[in-house]
């Protein structure tokens, strides 16, 4: 009970205080934080990332609301597991799966209990609103559970606030983008194409081309 408080109280020190810090304010394009199951996807720059998304969320969405990451980073050492796990509530998936095994799995079965994911369909943190080429791993997931639509979300300046292999959180006004959800449509091709297409028109919102 203690320690769920602790998790509790910590998780919203850290949202608060980088909130704060970064003077991060949501932009709900064409719709809202609505308390529908769904798959946020973003761009992907810093640790800060989901941090800043989830402060972004009403409280009890919040709760409902876990990443996907790299189980391989995030799990890596015994303290940085049990932030990973408790305070952040990660799904942690295996890149590239192990001996056939569906590396999505876990992310199906978060679904199937009601959860709302983040997913980071770059895969890895890359230039500060650059984006490199979305993998396919939410596509296969949309294609999996076609009744939960996807989110995207575009963030300007958190690359800046904590870059890459820093651990301080420099004073940096960011921006969050939501644009409208939108459901698997059947292709794999045409539906990566519309993530990107999406993602443009939201980077569009903060006069920021995601694009080299």
């Amino acid at each position: 009970m203690l320690d769920r408080m602790a998790a509790k109280m910590t998780a919203g020190a850290i949202t608060g205080f980088a909130k704060a810090l970064t003077g991060a304010q949501c932009q709900w394009v064409g719709c809202g934080p609505y308390e529908t199951q769904r798959i946020y996807f973003a761009n992907h720059s810093s640790h800060l990332d989901f941090i800043l998304l989830w402060s972004a969320l009403p409280g009890p969405l919040r709760k409902r609301t876990r990443p996907v990451a790299a189980a391989d980073y995030f799990l890596r050492s015994r303290w940085r597991a049990w932030f990973a796990r408790n305070i952040i509530g990660i799904i942690a998936v295996t890149r590239g799966g192990r001996g056939g095994a569906n590396p999505l799995a876990p992310c199906e079965e978060a679904l199937d209990r009601g959860d709302i994911l983040i997913l980071f369909p770059e895969g890895s943190r890359g230039e500060p609103e650059v984006l490199s080429d979305f993998k396919r791993g939410l596509a296969h997931l949309a294609r999996a559970r076609p009744q939960v639509p996807v989110h995207p979300l575009f963030l300007y300046g958190l690359g800046k606030a904590l870059p890459k292999d820093s651990f301080l959180l420099v004073p940096f006004n960011c921006d969050v983008v939501a644009g409208e959800p939108f459901g698997w449509e059947g292709d794999m091709d045409r539906f990566m194409t519309t993530l990107q297409e999406r993602m443009t028109l939201l980077a569009a919102q903060v006069h920021r081309s995601p694009w080299e």
